[in-house]
């Protein structure tokens, strides 16, 4: 879910006005700052993100819209575009959902659909997502069956700004089980609040909890991350991101990963 989210919020901030520096992941990590500037080598679009032996993701456009995103030859996303917002992103493949730095096995599809409030501001994130598993070989064969549904969920995520700053001031995220046959409801949240020092974030408190008859309940785990001092660029120095920059704070490198561009 954290590679998840981290795309979710990647993809509406290049969609959006506001700087991606005012936001981080649902873990609290600081997002890429995707701000254009002018001179040096001029603008650019993010091409691929590659390590010393693999590639991680590659970005296709169609002009200057981001329409497609590569993860691995078996996923894809496909992202569409209302005017200069994005709309739609519909996604199959694998995720790494347990977090464990491997792909999972399961083959996952969704759709998500993009709500913005009169200001042109992300207000809604709804999701419909669908888990594939594959059945176990046939007895005498080593190859995995056909894959088969096993589950599908709503999610919604509803993004409020402060009505002083106009930063990202709550993400309320609920899910749910779509079942046929049932009545749908919500059974469990999320909540994350953002607290920001000038321009930059300094604290993200998150509360997990479960949904009762539509109501939240107390929370059942909570987590809160701080930011306390940034270096000259975007990094806060408190953590050791490992974030490298050119001359345009365009990111080039961090955590073993090489971002390269191409020229708009």
């Amino acid at each position: 879910m954290k590679r998840l989210f981290y795309f979710i919020l990647l993809i509406a901030g290049i969609s959006s006005i506001h700087s991606c520096k005012d936001m981080v992941d649902e873990e609290g990590n600081p997002l890429i700052d995707l701000n254009q500037s002018g001179g040096f080598n001029g603008d650019r679009a993010l091409f691929r993100e590659i390590t010393d032996s693999d590639t991680i993701a590659e970005y296709h456009y169609n002009g200057l819209l981001l329409s497609r995103v590569i993860t691995d030859k078996y996923s894809a996303a496909n992202v569409m575009w209302s005017g200069d917002k994005i709309s739609q992103i519909d996604f199959k493949g694998h995720l790494d959902n347990d977090g464990d730095g491997i792909l999972d096995k399961d083959s996952i599809v969704y759709t998500q659909l993009f709500t913005y409030g009169n200001l042109g501001k992300l207000t809604i994130i709804s999701e419909n997502r669908s888990t594939f598993k594959r059945a176990a070989p046939a007895p005498g064969t080593t190859i995995p069956g056909p894959y088969a549904l096993d589950t599908k969920v709503k999610v919604v995520y509803d993004l409020t700004y402060s009505s002083t700053t106009g930063k990202l001031d709550v993400i309320n995220m609920k899910n749910g089980p779509d079942v046929v046959g049932t009545t749908f409801a919500y059974k469990d949240y999320s909540k994350t609040t953002y607290t920001y020092l000038g321009d930059n974030v300094s604290k993200v408190d998150r509360n997990y909890g479960t949904i009762t008859a539509g109501v939240n309940g107390p929370a059942l785990e909570k987590y809160s991350y701080e930011f306390l001092n940034y270096d000259s660029q975007i990094n806060p120095v408190i953590f050791s991101t490992d974030y490298r920059y050119d001359a345009q704070t365009y990111m080039t490198r961090g955590f073993g990963i090489n971002y390269i561009y191409k020229p708009l």
